[in-house]
Order: C-alpha cells, then structure tokens, then sequence
C-alpha cells in the first residue's frame, strides 16, 4: 500500500469514526426525547458524513484505475463499469 493509499483509508476511517459519533448523538437524542428538529438535523449530518466517506472510497478506487487499471481490477476485481454504478449508488 502507497502513502497516497494509507492517507487516503486513513482519512475514510476518520469520517466514518465521526458518523458513528454522530449516530450515537442520534440514539442518544431520541432515548432522551429531544425535537424532531434536534434529531432529524444529527441524522442529516450522519446520512452526510457517510455519504462523503462513499465518494471518498469510490474516488480512490477510481484514481487507482486511472492510473493502473489491470492492478486495481485484479485487486479489487472493479471494472470501471462497476465504479460507475457504485458511484451512481451515493449519487
């Protein structure tokens, strides 16, 4: 694994280390009863930071295609097609 790739997981592990913070703020506020406003808008920033740790996954399979293509297909078995359609899944 390249620092590039390090830096990059490093970084996704990060954001969905903070969603599951956030996830627990939205457990923590509907146990407590708090507003439909109060929760829906934590539940907004979880539904968020995943969907940034998504594009980040998926950006990084797709920088390692361009650059490698037959290295990251044999690796993660991901056509580009496929990177389509994951990416068209967060869209």
């Amino acid at each position: 694994m390249s620092t590039t790739d390090a830096d990059a997981q490093r970084r996704i592990v990060n954001r969905l280390r903070r969603a599951r913070g956030q996830l627990e703020a939205v457990i923590t506020a509907v146990e407590e009863g708090r507003s439909c406003r109060d929760v829906v808008t934590q539940l907004s920033a979880v539904s968020s930071a995943l969907d940034r740790a998504g594009f980040a996954i998926v950006s990084t399979a797709m920088k390692d295609c361009v650059t490698d293509p037959a290295a990251a297909e044999a690796r993660d078995g991901l056509t580009t097609e496929e990177l389509e359609k994951l990416f068209m899944m967060l869209a």
